[in-house]
């Protein structure tokens, strides 16, 4: 079941049941692809209709942060839970693994997402690491025909936002896999070269406020979730109901 939060349609879901539904999309075997929008990424799709567009067109999206939550609750219409990108991204490695299929990862920094891959199938003993490689590529062609040609049953993607959604959405045909899912900065947490949060601050859903201690340079792009959390108050204020997106 879909739930409009600000012009973005959320699957209203579990973990577990995100995951026997990406499970489903790869033994289907018809490309699709996962997006994991926070505040920051809701408030940029109200904005931008082409965006937004590219985010409705995910075969799952799921609410990465409180802030989501939070503005789903205010315009009554909460959602059953928090599903952060890089804890979804690391328990389908799991699933992967327990099942014998194999990733393939795609983006950051060069060593970063070999340095994931590494840990991820450390981690998750079985994963089949079909590939990786660094997101400076300047031929997107052969980017793409290198993944197809390692045949992964899931892509990661962590280009950044709106970049990976249109990587994704643009060349869901040529890549050949079953699943994609944009990863951000999942990488870096993955190969250690950025610490999470504690989990008793991921808990009380204050781990953008920790990201922000340590990486001030954050703060502008931040300055979106405030933004949010106001466009969301006017929506409920207004008793908007017709799913159109703000213009804020």
């Amino acid at each position: 079941m879909k739930t409009d939060i600000m012009g973005v349609r959320f699957d209203n879901t579990t973990m577990a049941d995100a995951l026997d539904r990406a499970e489903a999309v790869i033994a289907a075997g018809t490309p699709g692809y996962c997006v994991t929008p926070n505040p920051e990424i809701v408030y940029e799709a109200m904005r931008d209709e082409s965006f937004r567009g590219l985010l409705n067109g995910a075969v799952l999206v799921l609410p990465d942060g409180v802030g989501v939550l939070l503005g789903a609750k205010i315009l009554g219409t909460p959602l059953r839970e928090k599903i952060t990108g890089v804890d979804f991204a690391d328990a389908l490695a799991g699933r992967l693994a327990e099942s014998g299929r194999s990733l393939y990862l795609l983006g950051s920094k060069p060593g970063v997402a070999a340095e994931a891959a590494k840990r991820l199938a450390e981690k998750h003993p079985g994963l089949v690491i079909a590939g990786t490689a660094d997101g400076y590529f300047r031929d997107e062609a052969a980017a793409v025909e290198a993944v197809r040609a390692a045949k992964p049953a899931a892509l990661y993607v962590g280009l950044g936002s709106p970049k990976q959604e249109n990587f994704m959405a643009s060349h869901l045909g040529e890549l050949g896999v079953p699943f994609l899912i944009g990863v951000g900065g999942s990488f870096d947490a993955f190969a250690g070269t950025v610490k999470r949060a504690p989990a008793w601050v991921c808990r009380i859903g204050m781990e953008w406020f920790y990201r922000l201690l340590k990486e001030p340079k954050r703060f502008r792009r931040m300055l979106r979730l405030p933004k949010f959390v106001f466009a969301v108050i006017g929506r409920r204020l207004r008793g908007k109901s017709d799913g159109k997106a703000d213009r804020a």
